[in-house]
């Protein structure tokens, strides 16, 4: 039998620790087991069953040992429940951190007065269990077997428990991760639907003085002869006012992009027909612009607006070798909606196809046309809004293609 050693002082802010983990602690006549509906319950099960197969016992269990309780966390043979630390067999001996074999606990010193041993709870006698000791030393609780008649493990039933034990130490890490990464991701979201609310509100506030000043710049060109110097310096105060106003028009856009879904069926040629006739673009078979038709289930007005922003970065950044030419065609299958966006402009290398979908960033090449950086990320926000994903890559003969994911909804 291996030895039950004196367990060393437990860890300061123990319950806080183990609900990194997903553990949810209850109290009094709520209590239960903590870890149903995370993402390693259905695994932490499966191995509890394999533990007691493999070592011919009908029962096992997966225990966490809060500071004042053992939360029964995967079981098999039984229902997992929850008792007080104090009784139970595992705080005894799983802060050891060593594997505790014990043939016959009635008859063990430290074991044989457990209400789990006695009657009270249970007639275990056969026992079984493994520390879940994290790479950091911390542990978690153990891995136990055990049965109500005496028994003795072989070496490698005891190799293979181990070897468990550490498997479900690896699972809770990365069911320990996964929250931390989703909790993250959730102080991103409200950070950047802040900041978008922000910039929503400031673009909107400065729309208004801006097309004033515009406006008496109009009147101020009427009053001014044409060969008169002040003429160019009104010009250009408008044309610089009119690239301000565009860009806080899409500062606007990208602000209010992702909220408020609307799906409808919509058909994608004639969307594409109407963005043609928006950007002054000639539509149809052997076009600068043309596409195929299918109905796709999204937000009308958001697809309008990606597909506006997609044609116009492709008037933008348009190749001088050759005459401008947007194909949009789409795939359909029980996974949702494809739509490719391809036009024969410039391209876009390999190593700024991601970093061109981020707010406000430009290539700033030769030639490019004018652009606020934030056409590509408003498109990205609106596939993002409908559960999908916007990617880049390169048309075949040269261009972009715009690959956008619409998912089928659940």
């Amino acid at each position: 039998m291996h030895s039950i050693t004196a367990a060393p002082r437990d860890s300061a802010g123990r319950d806080e620790l183990l609900q990194e983990y997903g553990f949810s602690f209850f109290s009094g006549e709520e209590q239960q087991p903590g870890v149903d509906g995370t993402p390693a319950t259905e695994p932490l099960q499966n191995l509890v069953q394999l533990a007691a197969k493999l070592c011919g016992v009908p029962y096992g269990v997966i225990n966490v040992v809060t500071s004042d309780e053992q939360q029964q966390v995967a079981a098999i043979g039984f229902e997992a429940a929850v008792c007080a630390r104090e009784d139970s067999m595992c705080a005894q001996v799983f802060l050891s951190g060593k594997t505790t074999v014990v043939p016959d606990a009635s008859q063990d010193p430290r074991l044989a007065s457990n209400p789990f041993v006695t009657g009270e709870i249970a007639n275990v006698r056969f026992y079984a269990s493994v520390p879940l000791e994290t790479s950091s030393g911390f542990v978690l609780g153990s891995l136990c077997v055990f049965s109500h008649v005496p028994g003795i493990p072989g070496r490698d039933q005891l190799d293979m428990l181990e070897i468990l034990a550490r498997q479900a130490v690896q699972l809770l890490e990365l069911q320990r991760r996964t929250l931390q990464l989703n909790t993250a991701l959730d102080e991103v979201r409200e950070s950047n639907a802040k900041l978008a609310e922000f910039a929503g509100r400031v673009s909107h506030d400065l729309r208004g003085p801006l097309t004033t000043m515009l406006g008496y710049v109009e009147l101020a060109g009427d009053e001014v002869d044409v060969d008169h110097p002040a003429a160019d310096y009104l010009e250009i105060i408008e044309a610089s006012g009119r690239r301000m106003l565009a860009m806080l028009e899409d500062v606007l856009t990208y602000s209010r992009m992702g909220g408020g879904i609307q799906r409808r069926n919509v058909s994608l040629r004639r969307t594409a027909a109407d963005v043609a006739k928006d950007l002054g673009l000639s539509f149809g078979p052997g076009a600068v612009l043309d596409s195929e038709d299918m109905t796709l289930h999204v937000d009308p007005g958001q697809l309008r607006t990606l597909l506006q922003n997609l044609v116009a970065n492709a008037v933008n950044y348009r190749s001088t070798d050759r005459e401008l030419s947007v194909r949009i065609s789409g795939i359909s299958n029980y996974q949702g909606t494809t739509l490719l966006v391809a036009d024969n402009g410039k391209g876009i290398g390999p190593a700024d196809r991601h970093r061109v979908l981020e707010p406000l960033v430009r290539l700033h090449r030769e030639g490019d046309g004018q652009g606020s950086g934030l056409g590509l990320a408003i498109c990205r926000r609106i596939a993002e809004a409908h559960g999908g994903e916007l990617s880049l890559k390169e048309t075949p003969g040269g261009g972009t293609t715009a690959v956008i994911s619409f998912p089928a909804e659940l």
